[in-house]
């Protein structure tokens, strides 16, 4: 590892992570080797029914809103509402990640989001009809879920050791980008079939395994030495101060803005749908649209073994970000359907690749005692970032054209992450 970003904290040592050689088509196939560590298979095993059962929730919310309202705007309120409580509580969340026992903060967490499902299904079953109260439990969903991802996140750097943190990413990543798949798939096919209620309460059973999942995971309290600290302004400044001083994790934060921000052109999708892709027809386009990029993220995790033992972190995630730039600015030119999802699975393949070795910097080059102050952080960019974009990019669909504004996108993309990795070499030369 680059000797000027350190890393330390690790309960499983190197010399444990020793994995044998793979061969023929496994050499291709996703790593499955830190599911042999018991701690770590717990906790990606309760990913598995969560990825899931949460996207039941995030289908059912939205539309429940809808069919009490008959108005968009609600529904897009509603997911702003949801927005600022996650951010608190993630930079929040993160600070006492650093300060207590990783495990019990996920327990607690999981059961106050159980809970929360608890309450979406008991609002609908009583056919409250109430978008203040469904606007509430969203919040408090998010602030639950913003003190519960940095803790996650930043345990997994315990569980397995520094040489399979890739492939650990990797795993989780797949697992996620599946459920955002399934999960809207599912939710459609049995919506009609056993009503909005039902999808809360099979959301709140997935939390419970979840919990059970967790609780059965080693105590993860801080290493010694760290010292006792609160959770409180104090230690988020300091967790930004970091950031700033170790440049190698501030620009994997930067990688992700300049990808999301100029290159998520999600809100266009509506718009390309009825005009660029309309002789396709409106709603296939529009589906194909929004599933490609999960698509491609999930076929890139399945393939992870082609790249997930890459020791040059940061060459992957510069090249990541600039074939997502590739991508999007081919998708932009795209005047067939086809080819347009196609290039938009190639970016989903590239958000992959970044994303596995993005996180695997936050965990090997952050210190154990600020791994939750990182993750807070990661958390806050990874739910800003699109949204940024959706207002960028909807703003110059309509002044220039959807095609051109999302092309412009990934030409920027490309022109500014190359930029900055000549300008700071510090990502370039980031290897472990």
């Amino acid at each position: 590892m680059d000797t000027s970003e350190s890393s330390a904290g690790s309960q499983i040592p190197e010399a444990a992570g020793a994995r044998p050689a793979r061969r023929g088509w496994r050499r291709w196939a996703m790593d499955t080797s830190p599911l042999r560590r018991p701690a770590y298979r717990r906790l990606w095993s309760s990913t598995i029914v969560t990825a899931v059962g949460s996207q039941l929730t995030a289908v059912a919310v939205p539309k429940q809103i809808y069919d009490i309202t008959g108005s968009s705007a609600w529904v897009g309120a509603a997911s702003m509402a949801g927005l600022l409580p996650l951010i608190v509580f993630a930079l929040w969340g993160g600070a006492i990640a650093d300060t207590m026992d990783r495990r019990k903060l996920l327990l607690i967490t999981n059961t106050g989001i159980a809970v929360t499902s608890v309450l979406f299904w008991l609002q609908a079953l009583t056919g409250l009809d109430s978008v203040a109260v469904l606007m509430v439990l969203l919040a408090v969903q998010q602030a639950f879920w913003g003190l519960n991802a940095p803790a996650r996140n930043a345990s997994i750097a315990r569980l397995v050791p520094a040489g399979e943190l890739a492939a650990a990413n990797a795993l989780g990543s797949t697992v996620m980008q599946t459920g955002q798949v399934v999960g809207p798939l599912l939710a459609g096919v049995l919506i009609p079939v056993i009503g909005l209620p039902e999808l809360y309460l099979i959301d709140a059973l997935a939390l419970c395994v979840t919990v059970w999942a967790v609780h059965r995971l080693p105590a993860l309290p801080p290493l010694a030495g760290t010292g006792s600290r609160r959770a409180g302004v104090r230690e988020i400044a300091a967790g930004f101060r970091y950031i700033v001083a170790h440049k190698v994790l501030l620009l994997s934060f930067l990688a992700d803005i300049i990808a999301m921000v100029f290159g998520m052109p999600r809100a266009l999708f509506p718009q390309l749908a009825s005009e660029t892709y309309a002789p396709y027809g409106e709603g296939l386009a529009l589906g194909l649209l929004f599933a490609a990029i999960p698509i491609g993220a999930v076929i890139g995790g399945l393939f992870s073994g082609t790249f997930s033992r890459a020791r040059r972190h940061g060459w992957m995630v510069i090249g990541a970000v600039v074939v997502w730039g590739v991508a999007i600015t081919g998708f932009g030119l795209s005047d067939s359907l086809w080819l347009a999802v196609a290039f938009l699975a190639l970016a989903g393949v590239a958000d992959m690749v970044s994303m596995v070795f993005r996180g695997a910097i936050l965990l090997s080059a952050a210190t154990d005692d600020m791994r939750g102050r990182m993750q807070g952080v990661f958390t806050v960019v990874v739910a800003g970032g699109p949204r940024l974009a959706d207002v960028l990019h909807g703003s110059a669909g309509s002044a220039f054209g959807a095609p051109a504004a999302v092309a412009g996108g990934g030409i920027l993309v490309m022109a500014v992450m190359l930029g900055l990795a000549l300008a700071v070499p510090a990502l370039r030369r980031y290897r472990v």
